[in-house]
């Protein structure tokens, strides 16, 4: 009819938490490189950087996409194919799309783009790694709120798809609440909160404060995911009862464990089950193992498979990286496997493809090798084989079990003062990464696998450093200067290490997501 407006009206708050994205209650995070085809896209940087000088500097300015002008294609569809008709498509939403940014206009155009391919944008407001402090993004906009504000409100006034934002909380409870309620006002109409601060990264990684996502949720009238502090599927519930969340978003946690929002079997089902399934029991790690975990190199295999069937190409970097971590608990056991994934690739003129099948060659191998060690464990259930982390409270699983990986918390300064003495004493030989996406010099690992003590790593893009601690055989051994470094005269190893620095959580390596 003349006169009348039939353009559709844009969902906000609750309407699109509901009708849109069908109210959920776990939702998988944006991460680098670790994210393809899932309910968020990789972070992309909206920024359209002009200084590419050849094709080997895609590795070292992988977040710097010409993504809005589109003038090097391969950028873009690197980060969101649109051309294979996957990403975006019917079978991937609901979709919402990541970018980090500190101009509005860049932000917008780049925005306009997968406007038609997704169900909303999302401003990265928490990633703590240095590389958003050299690109001026993510948590390091945290104090710039005019700025910020006109990020979202330029996005909420000119798309016709809502706008969402992710970010860290402040050492108040106060200063977290107006941050909120101003992300709010300027137009997101859903906030993840990730209850860490800016500077808990690495090492220092510690706890998300639980209550300070509950005073945002209390104060905003927008739906609210909390982030942080969830290792097993028995902690969802618990986030969700001390935030009063809507929805609890998972990173690492689902990296490690890809099972993490299932229940476990029931208990008759699971009872002959050890090497596939866990579920409770009453004894004392009963409430750490209500939900599933799977054997890791059967979760690979489905993984290589659906790699494999899609026409979407997927980073083999980003395959890398995934193995590393379902498979970490087992390659710690096995050095001349982890030794061999790290060193896949596709050779020259080989399709990329070509490298998933020498994964899969090695999965497979790995597979044969933990079935053994199932056999040996014959008849005892979970609870028998279950080993405690003594400084972090936690269970270990058995070793051909996907689980989560966790750090222990940092002693107070007083001890801390000692212990670093005591380290100096020992020898500084051993190489630790930093956090949160930016390696430390020399270690070719990944943040999500910082640790206090690490093997070196190899030269995959996820080195995957194992803990030092009863699980691992030859603790404390060294390994050699090949498997730490990468050849120089490989230049794609180098590359891969080089990359490293850009691969990881996009909102920093938390304990869990």
């Amino acid at each position: 009819m003349p006169g009348v407006n039939s353009e559709p009206k844009k969902l906000e708050g609750y309407d699109f938490y509901c009708q849109v994205l069908g109210s959920p209650k776990y939702v998988v995070a944006p991460m680098v490189d670790q994210s393809e085809l899932l309910v968020y896209t990789p972070m992309i940087n909206a920024k359209a950087c002009m200084r590419y000088a050849g094709p080997h500097n895609i590795l070292l300015n992988h977040h710097y996409q010409m993504f809005a002008e589109g003038a090097r294609k391969g950028y873009r569809d690197q980060n969101f194919n649109i051309t294979l008709g996957e990403e975006g498509g019917p079978e991937d939403r609901p979709l919402i799309v990541q970018f980090c940014a500190n101009s509005p206009e860049q932000l917008l155009k780049s925005a306009k783009v997968v406007e038609p391919y997704c169900d909303a944008v999302d401003v990265n407001l928490g990633c703590p790694q240095d590389i958003a402090r050299r690109g001026h993004y993510g948590s390091f906009l945290q104090d710039e709120w005019d700025l910020i504000y006109e990020l979202i409100n330029t996005l909420h006034r000119n798309l016709s798809i809502p706008v969402t934002a992710k970010f860290r909380v402040f050492p108040t409870v106060e200063k977290t609440v107006e941050y909120a309620k101003m992300l709010e006002r300027a137009g997101a109409q859903i906030l993840t909160c990730h209850g860490r601060l800016r500077e808990q990264r690495g090492h220092n990684t510690g706890l998300a404060d639980w209550e300070k996502i509950r005073a945002v949720k209390e104060a905003v009238s927008i739906p609210v995911f909390a982030n942080g502090n969830v290792l097993f599927h028995s902690d969802i519930e618990r986030c969700l009862a001390a935030t009063g969340a809507d929805a609890i978003m998972s990173a690492e946690g689902n990296l490690y464990n890809p099972a993490i929002f299932s229940l476990a079997p029931s208990l008759a089902d699971a009872s002959t089950s050890t090497s596939t399934s866990t579920s409770a029991s009453a004894s004392s790690s009963a409430p750490y193992l209500t939900g599933l975990h799977p054997r890791h190199t059967h979760l690979a295999l489905e993984y290589l498979a659906i790699v494999q069937a899609q026409r979407t190409p997927t980073s083999p970097s980003a395959v890398k990286g995934h193995l590393f971590k379902l498979l970490r608990p087992a390659l710690a056991r096995a050095p001349d496997l982890r030794e061999r994934l790290g060193r896949v690739r596709a050779e020259k003129g080989e399709p990329p493809r070509a490298a998933f099948v020498r994964y899969a060659d090695v999965v497979r191998e790995l597979d044969a090798r933990l079935q053994e060690d199932v056999r040996a464990a014959g008849e005892r259930g979970l609870e028998e084989l279950v080993v405690w982390d003594a400084a972090a409270a936690l269970p270990l699983l058995p070793h051909w079990l996907a689980q989560p990986y966790f750090r222990p918390l940092q002693p107070d300064p007083a001890e801390g003062a000692q212990a670093k003495g005591k380290q100096k004493a020992q020898g500084d030989s051993l190489s630790a990464a930093a956090a949160d996406g930016e390696a430390a010099p020399g270690a070719a690992d990944t943040a999500a696998d910082a640790e206090d003590v690490l093997f070196a790593a190899s030269n995959a893009p996820d080195g995957a450093p194992q803990r030092l601690d009863a699980q691992v055989a030859g603790a404390g051994a060294k390994r050699a200067s090949g498997a730490r470094t990468p050849d120089p005269d490989d230049p794609v190893g180098a590359e891969d290490a080089k990359r490293t620095k850009l691969d990881g959580a996009a909102d920093g390596a938390i304990v869990a997501g």
